[in-house]
């Protein structure tokens, strides 16, 4: 039997409700923010990410799936939403629209890592991006969406947001060789990855996840005390305005994120109900990416959510998002009640309630059990008598008493007795 492929993993009709929940409360957030939705290709071309995501990262030295088309082109699976918006921002010319510019997505992504709770190979991410707007303010309000999302998921109190700067070009240029001198007296002792990231980009052997090389990097310098006066003064409005606005966060001066083409802040929200300071949310702004996809500078913000671990905070809070379960059964009694059940079953979905009758020519008895197991709260029988005098026995089954109620006023029948229970 063909299996599906290690790290991906099935979205069972079960489990469709959940992620619809999630997935309509990023589009409602996101919209209250002014944010629109964009959908950019599941492919790109390598370079792409190469510019983007950056060469000294692990996502495009170990993770990306890459491969050559029939063009002889190299192609490469998104591993993250932020480089293909880039590009779509600047092929279709919106760098010239009004600004700021923002929009969302909901992508699936992959990378080729090891699988573990809440990170597959094939993941998803819901996404917002804001072009255009230099002022600390943005910054504020990305993360003011990513919180109000987090609320209405119910996660607020259970999530921690860590702020951190890692300043601008020439900050980073500075605390960069304070790395290198800090790390060098150790660099023997630590895994080849960061022997190689000493000296292309030591900011990444903070992110490093081997327990061999953690125990250097807590004695790190921190980049808070190497930024410029206008870096420290953007990160401190930021943290002002985070501060007025009612959203409480730590300092942290380890967060450098997984990508290069961040600058200044970064943040991510944790969590410990999917394990020790899971990241589930995490962004900042990346003033230089475009620049380094050889377009005109503009400053960015944005954030991306894991929508695999976000599901996994949810399911361990046991969160109260419920399915919306059949209303309705219709159950004929014979042939040509089935075939009565099926327009009236139409009728009764056109009136907005979601509605069954029997597919399987079961007889009475089965189609009751039937629909006890899919939860509905109301059956309507139909037979020779029904069919005759057009009315139907309406059957409660929490109650186990039935009404005769005529076709065409058993929608508004259903409805109100809903809004009197």
């Amino acid at each position: 039997m063909i299996q599906i492929p290690k790290g991906c993993k099935d979205m069972l009709p079960a489990d469709a409700y959940l992620w619809q929940a999630v997935e309509d409360t990023a589009r409602e957030s996101a919209k209250l923010y002014g944010f629109k939705e964009i959908r950019t290709p599941v492919f790109e071309h390598t370079e792409l990410f190469l510019r983007g995501v950056g060469d000294t990262t692990d996502i495009v030295n170990k993770e990306m799936y890459t491969f050559l088309d029939k063009g002889g082109r190299s192609i490469t699976l998104r591993p993250e939403g932020t480089a293909g918006v880039a590009r779509a921002f600047v092929e279709n010319g919106l760098q010239g629209g009004a600004m700021p510019f923002k929009a969302y997505y909901l992508i699936s992504a992959f990378r080729y890592e090891r699988p573990q709770a809440g990170r597959l190979r094939e993941f998803h991410q819901f996404g917002a991006e804001l072009y255009g707007a230099a002022s600390p303010v943005a910054d504020a309000e990305a993360i003011l969406l990513a919180s109000h999302f987090l609320r209405e998921l119910g996660l607020e109190q259970y999530t921690t947001l860590r702020l951190n700067s890692i300043g601008c070009k020439s900050c980073r240029a500075r605390y960069a060789e304070a790395l290198r001198a800090y790390f060098r007296p150790h660099i023997g002792e630590m895994c080849e990855d960061c022997r190689e990231r000493l000296e292309k980009n030591p900011m990444r052997i903070l992110d490093c996840k081997n327990e061999g090389c953690k125990k250097f990097t807590s004695g790190a310098p921190s980049m808070l005390d190497y930024l410029c006066d206008d870096c420290r003064a953007h990160f401190d409005a930021v943290k002002s305005l985070l501060d007025t606005s009612g959203i409480g966060y730590t300092v942290d001066p380890r967060i450098v994120r997984g990508l290069d083409y961040y600058s200044r802040t970064v943040f991510e929200f944790t969590t410990d109900l999917i394990g020790a300071q899971a990241t589930v949310l995490g962004g900042g702004r990346y003033d230089g990416l475009l620049e380094q996809m050889d377009a005109k500078p503009t400053p960015a913000v944005g954030f991306a959510a894991g929508i695999e671990r976000l599901l996994l905070a949810l399911q361990a809070l046991d969160a109260p998002f419920a399915e919306r379960l059949p209303d309705v059964y219709i159950a004929g009694m014979d042939a040509t009640s089935r075939v009565r059940a099926l327009s009236l079953a139409e009728q009764l979905r056109g009136a907005g309630l979601i509605t069954e009758c029997d597919l399987m020519d079961r007889s009475l008895k089965a189609q009751f059990k039937y629909a006890d197991k899919l939860g509905v709260r109301f059956v309507v029988v139909l037979g020779e008598e029904e069919l005759a005098s057009g009315e139907a026995q309406v059957k409660h089954l929490s109650s186990s008493t039935a009404e005769r109620v005529k076709f065409d006023e058993i929608a508004q029948y259903i409805k109100e007795y809903r809004r009197r229970k």
